[in-house]
């Protein structure tokens, strides 16, 4: 799994690779000619405004740039990555602090403190890693994952494969939580769904690289 959210920098890269299926628009609208789809730029911070269809594009220009199976994560594989091996809210213990993530500072959870600072993302990797190695985690962007949403757990897979069947296609789960949102919807538990079209300045993506099968 990648050690961070996908940068803007890395996007600008990939989006340049040809296109498998899907084109990559280098802005959100035709209104806002920007070098990169981004709200908040800079190479460094994560790339946002990205829907999770251009995600998968993302994942598949890179595999066939490099013959190496990218693809975005399951929620499985999401959660337990994000945990690193803790039962507790987030990988740092039972409550959040300025300190530790990127997310709405104005919210508190537990005995965690509010803060002050811009509400925006900033560069990947200025707060603690979990135990894996994998920063930003909690708060920064949402991340997109494969599955389609499901409301439970019941009948999931058990093996940490994406969960496709059933469920509702039309709509895709996201995990993490934001920089725009309360410490509660950063949890490593906490669950949320979007279109696979929609596109948002909280909505970014992490990748994979391994040997699952690549499934829509």
């Amino acid at each position: 799994m990648g050690k961070y959210p996908v940068t803007q920098a890395q996007w600008k890269v990939v989006a340049a690779l040809p296109k498998v299926s899907l084109d990559l628009k280098p802005y959100p609208s035709i209104f806002d000619l920007k070098p990169d789809p981004s709200t908040y730029t800079g190479v460094q911070r994560p790339v946002e405004q990205v829907s999770w269809q251009e995600a998968v594009e993302f994942c598949a220009r890179l595999a066939k740039k490099t013959g190496r199976n990218y693809r975005l994560p399951s929620e499985a594989e999401w959660e337990y990555a994000c945990r690193g091996g803790t039962t507790t809210p987030f990988y740092f213990g039972k409550t959040i602090t300025p300190e530790l993530a990127n997310y709405n500072v104005n919210y508190t959870y537990g005995e965690g403190p509010k803060g002050t600072r811009p509400q925006q993302t900033n560069g990947v990797g200025n707060f603690p890693a979990n135990v894996f190695g994998l920063y930003d985690m909690h708060g920064y962007v949402w991340e997109w994952c494969t599955d389609h949403w499901h409301r439970s757990y019941a009948g999931a897979p058990t093996d940490g494969t994406p969960w496709i069947a059933g469920g509702d296609s039309e709509k895709r789960v996201c995990r993490g939580g934001s920089w725009f949102n309360n410490p509660a919807s950063c949890r490593a538990a906490y669950r949320d769904y979007n279109a696979p079209t929609d596109r948002d300045y909280t909505l970014g993506f992490r990748v994979v690289c391994s040997g699952f099968p690549v499934l829509f």
